[in-house]
């Protein structure tokens, strides 16, 4: 008579768990409990000479069903979404550019590569101060730069006209942060195995088919990446408009994004007093759109990339 095998029991691997464990409790602290307590700050309130209490999603409808609330709210996701179509138009497309150029292994691109990264480890305050010297339309060096080449219709205040104040500072930042999608491009390019470049040539593939048949499609998953990427950045971008137009993001809160006017709400502003419980409430909301965003990215594009790759 024959007994089944007795299946073996392994062991439980302790030693992720320590090895884990610093990062998750770091991770927790920084990042988790914060998100949950301004979460919870935005569901509670208090009347003045009362105790705070729960309120539920009170403050949300006073947030998007007040003209007080309501209209910066909607000015400010308009003009996100302008910031991260511009630097997903301008600042992804370039970066591909630049790195497939520096795929190519030309002389000195070390020496570009990091002339070219170089912005983004700057401060954002220096490269805010500097813009603001150079495109000052007083005493700025921008008349001086633009007249020897035939361009004074080009010497505007720039960061003064409702019209322009929030695209130039979207250029600046794409000029600040454009190190960052070439370098993520230019890692997923240089995997590529050098032997289809050669099958490729020996067919007679030029520089655009070699691109567009094997070098897009093998660097699709970083492109998601770096789009991930960029939505997250631009929907939580603060520092560069507040250190060039201050925290009323002007001219008349033209360049007003969420990150600005969750600053003014929570902490007030000049006239402006704070209110911590609806400043959460303008928190929560950009939560909710990043979420909103990473989710449809997940179920509709990287499920694709997914299925291309099995």
């Amino acid at each position: 008579m024959t007994y089944p095998a007795r299946r073996v029991r392994r062991p439980f691997p302790w030693h992720i768990v320590v090895f884990l464990a610093p990062a998750v409790l770091i991770y927790t602290v920084v990042m988790i409990y914060p998100i949950l307590s301004s979460l919870w700050l935005s569901l509670r309130g208090q009347v003045v000479g009362s105790p705070e209490q729960f309120v539920g999603l009170a403050n949300y409808q006073k947030l998007l069903g007040t003209e007080l609330y309501a209209q910066p709210l909607w000015n400010a996701v308009r003009n996100n979404v302008v910031f991260f179509v511009l630097h997903m138009l301008v600042q992804n497309p370039v970066g591909l550019l630049l790195a497939v150029l520096l795929s190519f292994r030309l002389r000195g691109a070390a020496v570009y590569r990091t002339l070219l990264f170089t912005p983004t480890v700057l401060s954002v305050v220096i490269i805010g101060f500097a813009w603001k010297l150079i495109l000052n339309p007083a005493w700025g060096v921008q008349r001086g730069l633009l007249e020897p080449l035939g361009l004074q219709a080009l010497d505007q205040p720039w960061l003064g006209l409702p019209g322009t104040a929030l695209i130039t500072l979207g250029l600046i930042s794409v000029w600040q942060n454009i190190g960052i999608p070439m370098l993520l491009f230019l890692a997923a390019l240089v995997r590529i195995p050098d032997e289809l470049y050669e099958a490729a040539r020996l067919d007679g593939a030029g520089g655009w088919r070699i691109f567009r048949s094997i070098q897009l499609p093998l660097i699709l998953p970083t492109v998601g990446i770096v789009s991930v990427l960029t939505f997250v950045g631009n929907f939580n971008a603060f520092d560069l408009i507040y250190s060039v137009q201050g925290a009323l993001a002007g001219p008349n809160f033209a360049s007003d994004i969420l990150g600005t006017l969750f600053y003014r709400t929570f902490f007030g502003y000049q006239l402006q007093a704070g209110d911590q419980y609806m400043g959460a409430a303008v928190a929560g909301v950009m939560l909710l759109i990043i979420l909103t965003g990473l989710l449809l990215y997940l179920v509709t594009i990287q499920r694709r990339l997914t299925e291309v790759e099995l």
